[in-house]
């Protein structure tokens, strides 16, 4: 196992496999037996790649003969930063089959993020794109390797130039020992609450059974065709059921470069997508653009949408706009999903963020004394069960604020609890600013604020927004003349910060209201900034 990474407990691990959640398959085995089954139906398609089941899985064969070569060996991280491109699917296999572990991290992501995960994770190389979006990793790559000396190499998938090309990293098939089904088989990212990500050690046991139940409860099967519209390295359409889920079933898996109608719609209408899953503010803006669009939408059946309460009245409106179902989804990397299902009634389907996926999920709803609260009243969720995590890789002290002793994981999400155990989303209660499903950790752009010569003070609070359900406000004391916005996020952008974590608005104060112990009071920094846009 890997150094850093906190296994369930014996008695746990034991009765998880008794009770099946865990059956000894690994990620890498979901591919292989869909290959075998149906070698000629298409699996992935994108842009002019549209690749059979056959076809993934002996270039991830090959890929990890590749890696393997190269002296890649089980437990190795490798830090990815792909974007939704057809080259993802087989590296990851790949990587799974291999038993090294990939480090998913965002195509939004920059040098502060990226240097941060290159050295917690241990990564011994880094898989970029050439240029997407016009952004070039190239050049991002230069800076990790000075900054992160662990870092062997760098791997491209496009134009290498210095650095070696994905496609030439390949060599004949060979038998590989292969991972155990307890192993790590990927870190995710934490949405980072306090400061930077944090990573999130999955297994093959419970991510297999995260997919793949996922798949079963949404009615994946090989006439599904799934749109990849949120970025890939996500949780959500990763395996939720997502790209995994998808393929474990025989289904294709349609990739987009971006989720904008402009991309997406041609897609559904080309490729008969039949499902995708978007976050709120997505949602509106597909709702928006299917009023106007000329594509034929009719094959969708399926529209999920998480990573953020949707509005009751935007929900209504799916069904008689899109055309096709809604399924609401509430979840976390860590662990613990929640879906609505099919049967449920229409006001659980639009006022509630589902209920468990696994039968054995043990929910806590509790008070600041750790209590648990009493029955349909709001409190912070803490969970355990057969694929919630019992700690962050390499974070002891973390993890001691995260877990309670007997292993429940601290969500930070307060929710109420009906009888039907359907969850209630009703906010956050640690300092993150959920901005339309992208979480900005208030602490770590506070501190790059403070870097800024003209910045005495700074407080990021969140402000609400009617499409990005929160939107964050830069509030600073001044040292000297005051900064613009303009200047404040050149300075944020030249950090390395991600394009999502920029502040949206910029407040200038004399002072900021504190807590009897001299903390900034943010509930009441956030109600005077209301205040101020209806005065």
């Amino acid at each position: 196992m890997l150094d850093g990474f906190t296994a369930w407990p014996t008695e746990f691990a034991d009765r998880y496999r008794e009770l099946g959640y865990w059956r000894g398959r690994t990620l890498g085995s979901l591919l292989r037996e869909q290959a075998l089954a149906t070698p000629e139906h298409t699996a992935v398609v994108d842009g002019g790649h549209r690749w059979t089941y056959r076809e993934v899985d002996d270039l991830a064969d090959r890929l990890a003969a590749g890696l393997h070569r190269r002296g890649f060996t089980a437990g190795d991280r490798v830090l990815v930063q792909l974007p939704n491109i057809a080259e993802f699917v087989p590296l990851l296999f790949a990587l799974f089959r291999l038993g090294a572990v990939p480090v998913l991290a965002l195509p939004a992501h920059r040098e502060t993020e990226l240097v941060h995960l290159a050295q917690l994770s241990g990564a011994r190389a880094y898989v970029i794109p050439d240029v997407h979006l016009g952004h070039d990793h190239r050049a991002l790559a230069r800076t990790l390797l000075a900054e992160a000396p662990q870092l062997r190499e760098v791997l491209v998938a496009g134009e290498a130039q210095e650095f070696t090309a994905l496609a030439e990293v390949t060599a004949d098939p060979l038998p590989l020992a292969g991972p155990d089904p307890s192993d790590v088989a990927l870190l995710l990212l934490s949405g980072g609450t306090t400061g930077a990500p944090k990573l999130i050690p999955r297994t093959h046991d419970d991510y297999v059974y995260n997919a793949t139940a996922g798949a079963e409860v949404c009615g994946f099967d090989a006439s599904t065709r799934y749109l990849a519209a949120l970025p890939v390295a996500h949780n959500f359409p990763l395996a939720c059921p997502g790209l995994l889920g998808t393929l474990s079933v025989g289904g294709t898996v349609v990739l987009t470069p971006t989720p904008s109608p402009d991309d997406a719609f041609p897609l559904i209408e080309r490729e008969r997508v039949t499902a995708t899953a978007l976050v709120p503010p997505l949602a509106l803006l597909w709702l928006e653009a299917a009023e106007w669009t000329p594509a034929d939408l009719g094959s969708l059946e399926l529209l999920q949408v998480g990573g953020a309460r949707l509005k009751a009245e935007a929900a209504r409106r799916v069904g008689p706009v899109l055309g096709c179902a809604l399924q609401q989804v509430f979840g976390m990397a860590e662990g613990l999903l929640n879906y609505t299902r099919a049967d449920d009634f229409e006001e659980l389907l639009l006022e509630t963020q589902g209920r468990p996926l696994a039968e054995h999920d043990e929910l806590r709803i509790v008070g600041p004394d750790d209590r648990e609260v009493a029955p349909g009243e709001t409190g912070e969720l803490l969970v355990r069960g057969p694929y919630t995590i019992r700690g962050y890789y390499r974070a002891p002290e973390a993890n001691r604020a995260a877990f309670t002793p007997d292993g429940f994981y601290r969500s930070g999400d307060l929710v109420r609890r009906l009888p039907s155990g359907h969850l209630i989303v009703e906010g956050r209660i640690k300092d993150v600013i959920n901005r339309g499903g992208d979480k900005v950790p208030v602490e770590e752009v506070e501190n790059l604020l403070v870097a800024h010569p003209a910045v005495h003070d700074a407080a990021l609070v969140g402000v609400p927004d009617d499409v990005l359900g929160e939107r964050s406000c830069a509030c600073v004391i001044a040292q000297g003349a005051a900064p613009t916005r303009a200047e404040l996020n050149a300075h944020l952008t030249g950090r390395g910060l991600a394009a999502f974590k920029l502040p949206d608005r910029l407040v200038v104060l004399d002072a900021f209201p504190r807590t009897a112990l001299g903390k900034v009071n943010r509930r009441e920094l956030a109600a005077l900034i209301r205040e101020s846009d209806h005065g």
